[in-house]
């Protein structure tokens, strides 16, 4: 114990000797250097999306479940996971695929029973993988039974929900419109009164301004922590409370559809500050389990497409009160696509790292369930390596959804086939504007029938056509494939002093886009070219800019539209790319005497070496 205490000692004082020393160096104009040190489990982890209805069928309907999913867990620790989140699974008349919860404490019969979810969670602990399951608060289903009662105005549930009386039984109490399309509101003829929904209009949203309602909540995650889950990700967080005024809310100047949610700016139902108050308490709820029952850390990590400036208050207030671990980072979607030059991947990178307070992680999301895919969305599958480099590469947290690790593609959907409320709200002129169900298809196993996502012979979105090609089999037996490289790039997060460095980022040029990190005896470079031409960069320079040697650089992993070998030595002076081509070279040289305040590190930081050989 005494060694492992000594050497735990030696490593924090040389990263802190580093991170004094490497911003005075930096010899680079732009080249900002930030130190990152992972301390608790979730810290380094990787976290892996599953869309529960698109996962593996274990039963030949055509519909992913949970006995499919624990088939398959062995798979997600392969890759490198630490934790998987599940999109919804409770019981609901799926309106909108499981957001339109009807219990929050039971499972929906597609996806299996309760003991299944136990034996799931069973096998994760068993193989090493935490679950982390949806938790969606804003709203439940019109048939879940609290809302059937507040519909009858049946005693303490008569105002679990919004009800406003409307200006008249056609004319709702305001403007406000939902997310989908349409008005926020619907008139119940039982009830002669209307009920905010601010997604679809089987969706009622909650009244968390009635006490009973925020202790049902949290009863519902003390449920599940019950059950054995290690967090949750919290759905819509944004939209928990709205302005007691009713006020109008006013034009944007965006759309010119009154029933689009583009119309109006919604300063009366996003982001009202109780919205932020209300994570930190379920934050609390999750310390307060994790105290009285022992245990790793819980994870709290919430939905919020925000502006930085909000999205930074859920990690922590003022006064260091604790919200969410993991306020996720939409950044790389809602500011990056085929068009962004190297310098709007510094600039978005860092301007969301700016925002992170002292102590807290950064956290790195590229697609989900409700967004195109990497490779639709950025240009096309030579992105997929270029962007699972760079994301893999950065500190913090990963958090990727099914089927980037493969490079699965968006399937585009027939309006007839077309299941998305989000979509079938508008009209088939213009409904792929707004379909989620591109993203969505079966995961793509195999080259057999269904992609082997089921034994079936139907599947409830069709399967992509390209799955003879794209799918994990074909992939782990190729030489070069995306899932091959994102399994190395796995395999170097889980390094502890990649995950204990120094980092930074750079534009080389308007193409060429670096992730620098250095660990106490190593250096490691990303480096992608984003353009569909050749591109010869100096590399060099910003290894030395920290006092770095440029020999002895070889190839960890390379993408696969690279000409170059594992393990090749590169060039990093002259180094020449090829259109679309993405590397992640590493070196162990060592400190070069470029100043006497780098020499003095490099010789503090010998006598550490030495003092740990020693312990």
């Amino acid at each position: 114990m005494g060694s492992y205490r000594c050497r735990r000692f030696v490593c924090a004082a040389l990263l802190l000797l580093l991170a004094a020393v490497l911003p005075l160096s930096s010899g680079l104009s732009g080249l900002v250097l930030r130190n990152i040190k992972a301390t608790d489990w979730w810290q380094r982890a990787g976290f892996y999306q599953i869309y529960p209805r698109s996962y593996k069928d274990s039963d030949g309907d055509g519909i992913g479940d949970l006995k499919g999913i624990t088939e398959k867990l062995p798979y997600i620790k392969e890759i490198g996971m630490h934790a998987f989140w599940l999109s919804p699974i409770y019981k609901s008349p799926m309106a909108d695929f499981g957001y339109d919860i009807a219990d929050f404490r039971d499972v929906h019969p597609d996806y299996g029973t309760m003991a299944d979810f136990e034996a799931m969670v069973k096998k994760a602990k068993e193989v090493g993988l935490k679950v982390i399951l949806d938790f969606v608060p804003n709203h439940s289903s019109d048939e879940h039974e609290w809302f059937v009662k507040s519909e009858n105005s049946e005693g303490s549930y008569t105002d679990y929900y919004v009800w406003r009386d409307g200006k008249s039984e056609t004319e709702p109490p305001n403007n406000w419109v939902e997310a989908f399309r349409g008005s926020a509101w619907k008139y119940s003829e039982k009830r002669k009164q209307y009920y905010l929904h601010q997604f679809h209009y089987k969706q009622p949203d909650l009244n968390y301004r009635n006490p009973l309602v925020v202790e049902e909540m949290k009863n519902v995650l003390r449920f599940w922590l019950g059950k054995g889950v290690d967090g949750f990700r919290v759905d819509a967080v944004p939209w928990l409370f709205e302005d007691v005024s009713l006020r109008d809310e006013p034009i944007s100047g965006n759309s010119d559809d009154p029933l689009r949610p583009e119309y109006l700016n919604h300063i009366y139902t996003q982001d009202l500050p109780e919205t932020v108050d209300m994570v930190y308490q379920w934050r609390e709820v999750l310390d307060s389990y994790q105290k009285e029952n022992g245990g790793d850390t819980r994870i709290l990590m919430t939905e919020a497409w925000s502006g930085l400036n909000i999205v930074q208050t859920y990690f922590q207030d003022v006064n260091k009160r604790q919200g969410s671990q993991m306020p996720f980072n939409f950044q790389l979607i809602l500011y990056l696509n085929e068009k962004s030059t190297a310098k709007d991947f510094h600039s978005v990178i860092q301007n969301w790292l700016s925002y992170i307070p002292d102590d807290h992680t950064p956290n790195w999301v590229l697609g989900n369930h409700d967004k195109r895919r990497i490779a639709s969305r950025m240009g096309g599958e030579h992105m997929v390596d270029i962007m699972e480099m760079v994301e893999l590469s950065l500190p913090g947290v990963s958090v990727t959804y099914q089927g980037e690790e493969i490079g699965m593609l968006d399937y585009e959907i027939s309006w007839e086939e077309t299941l998305d409320p989000a979509a079938c709200q508008t009209s088939k002129d213009v409904y792929q504007l707004y379909t989620r169900d591109p993203a969505r298809t079966p995961f793509q196993w195999s080259n057999s029938s269904m992609a082997g996502f089921t034994t079936g012979t139907k599947t409830w979105l069709p399967v992509n056509t390209n799955y003879a090609t794209v799918n994990v089999e074909t992939e782990k037996a190729a030489t070069i494939s995306h899932l091959k490289n994102f399994m190395e790039l796995m395999k170097i997060r889980a390094e502890d002093d990649f995950q204990n460095c120094i980092y930074g980022t750079y534009p080389l040029s308007d193409d060429v886009f670096v992730v620098l990190r250095v660990t106490s005896s190593r250096v490691f470079l990303t480096i992608a070219n984003l353009a569909d031409k050749t591109s010869t960069v100096n590399a060099a320079s910003v290894v030395t800019s920290v006092g770095k040697s440029c020999d002895n650089f070889w190839v960890r992993v390379r993408s696969a539209t690279s000409k170059r070998s594992l393990k090749e030595t590169v060039d990093l002076s002259s180094l020449t790319l090829q259109p679309w081509e993405a590397l992640v070279v590493e070196s162990s040289g060592v400190l070069r005497h470029l100043s006497s305040l780098t020499m003095l590190v490099a010789t503090l930081s010998m006598g550490l070496l030495k003092r740990w050989a020693l312990c």
